[in-house]
């Protein structure tokens, strides 16, 4: 609790997925709630810079989590805006907390900066070696352009800004809107949805070939509230729990907890995206001390049961600012 002590704290995506759970964590740790300021993008368009400067006056620590974010369908239909809107909020936002001599600012990226062909597991030194999968190479820039001003702005400022690079998240809470939601909560309201409704069979997109890894948000957070505590280094560090599942496993995976027995359907002629997700996660581990806690079998189990309980009021939630 000594780091956190009088500590002022903004959080951008504060009332997202992964938001949310930073702030239990913080809680937790004995931060006062009125020392956390959460922007709600109603109030503060972080693509405009005055209100970047007013939301982070008087703070201490920024954790910027805010972003545009889908599957793969959605950055195929919006890849103008995931490019622009990341890219202009990070920018602006670290540039800000600079201005405003902030301690610390911890900026979270995307696996989808990663080369399309990175050899597996994901190094940190690989992240240069490529260019991205095409079908979210323009969120993934965005994103990694703020690796580049947070290692800039250390060499010539001197400002502590970390970057951390987080897998695919999962868990309660998640987001579980068809028109922008990721592969599993999207996967869990499929079966769930032919469950209910005894429908035949389940389309599901791409060969099933792919694989990737997934981390559950309750260890994400705790994963970056040890960077935050302990890691004050230029380099970027993954967030992940270094074990990979195909599309194809997880797909029988989802469909076995939710108790769907009907037939699933592979629609070929929609993409696998990235062939491979899996990272290194040994940095993570040497810096701070982090590694996952959760069983990934138990933690879909937690999310499953989470969807069925509130899946009634999912569809009015909206999608999450949150993070890929």
């Amino acid at each position: 609790m000594i780091f956190w002590s009088d500590k002022k704290i903004l959080i951008t995506g504060g009332a997202g997925f992964f938001g949310s759970q930073v702030v239990n964590k913080l809680l937790e740790k004995g931060v006062l709630k009125e020392d956390i300021r959460i922007p709600r993008s109603r109030e503060f368009d972080l693509r405009k810079w005055k209100k970047c400067v007013d939301v982070i006056k008087d703070i201490d620590i920024v954790i910027h989590l805010a972003a545009k974010v889908g599957g793969i369908g959605y950055n195929q239909k919006y890849p103008a805006d995931l490019f622009y809107d990341n890219a202009i909020i990070g920018i602006q936002m670290i540039e800000a907390a600079r201005q405003e001599n902030v301690e610390k600012c911890v900026v979270v990226g995307t696996i989808c900066a990663y080369p399309k062909f990175t050899p597996v597991p994901f190094r940190e030194e690989e992240l240069w070696n490529g260019y991205p999968e095409e079908t979210n190479a323009p969120y993934g820039l965005a994103k990694k352009m703020l690796l580049v001003q947070s290692q800039a702005y250390r060499q010539q400022y001197g400002f502590n800004s970390i970057y951390l690079l987080p897998v695919n998240l999962y868990g309660p809470g998640d987001n579980f809107d068809p028109a922008s939601s990721h592969v599993i909560p999207a996967l869990i309201k499929k079966f769930v949805e032919a469950k209910k409704g005894d429908s035949p069979y389940v389309e599901v997109w791409g060969t099933g070939a792919a694989s990737r890894e997934f981390l559950y948000v309750d260890d994400a957070a705790r994963g970056l509230i040890l960077a935050t505590e302990r890691y004050n280094k230029p380099d970027p560090v993954n967030l992940g729990s270094g074990r990979e599942i195909t599309i194809r496993d997880l797909v029988v995976l989802i469909s076995e907890l939710t108790g769907y027995s009907g037939e699933i359907r592979w629609d070929m002629t929609k993409p696998d995206g990235q062939p491979k997700r899996c990272l290194d996660v040994s940095r993570a581990r040497e810096e701070f001390g982090f590694e996952a806690q959760m069983p990934f079998k138990e933690g879909l189990k937690r999310t499953i049961k989470w969807y069925r309980k509130y899946s009634g009021d999912v569809d009015s939630m909206g999608r999450p600012e949150d993070h890929c």
